[in-house]
């Protein structure tokens, strides 16, 4: 088994002739107690009781807190509110590369229902792809990615926007690495 490639660039290459291996990553549903290794899950439903909340707009809304710092200001970083619309991948799915983003936080939330599914693995070491981990959201559910932590990039199962907010600074801050052999993201039957 070779060694994931490493590249402290967001736009490295890698070799087509890395092959899936016949490992495959099942996508398990997203909980909070599941992800919390890798970040936050953003969805009220689940964990209301456990979230600050207060009533709020006149007793017309309830304002629920899911988290206090997004850690994008280091090394002079501002956050950045953007929109990315995802066409649908398809399934299964070889996992090639993964990505990370060490000086702050990245979450995805979906504007509407559609699902994504969610490859990790926790920071440190560029992974193996023993190290990763696969999760599929319900459609109501988004992500904050923890300062560091691997991942994929968007994989959506239904095309559409998606919000995401993310550190922006002068000097990009995302290193790239290779996974081979490349284990094979499925969804759940």
């Amino acid at each position: 088994m070779h060694s994931p490639s490493f590249s402290s660039t967001a736009s490295a290459a890698f070799s087509a002739s890395s092959a899936p291996s016949d490992q495959v990553l099942a996508a398990q549903p997203l909980t909070p107690a599941a992800f919390a290794p890798f970040g936050q899950v953003v969805a009220v439903d689940g964990q209301a009781a456990t979230l600050p909340q207060r009533s709020i707009n006149s007793g017309n809304a309830q304002r629920y807190d899911l988290l206090a710092d997004l850690q994008l200001t280091a090394d002079g970083g501002v956050p950045t509110l953007a929109l990315f619309r995802a066409q649908a991948r398809q399934f299964p799915l070889p996992v090639v590369e993964m990505e990370r983003h060490a000086l702050g936080s990245q979450t995805f939330v979906p504007l509407g229902t559609q699902r994504f599914v969610v490859v990790v693995a926790r920071p440190g070491p560029a992974p193996q792809a023993a190290d990763l981990h696969a999760f599929v959201t319900d459609g109501r559910q988004g992500v904050v990615l923890a300062p560091g932590t691997w991942h994929h990039a968007l994989l959506a199962v239904e095309g559409g926007d998606f919000a995401v907010v993310e550190r922006r600074a002068a000097q990009v801050d995302c290193d790239v690495c290779g996974v081979d052999p490349a284990p094979m993201v499925a969804l759940p039957q």
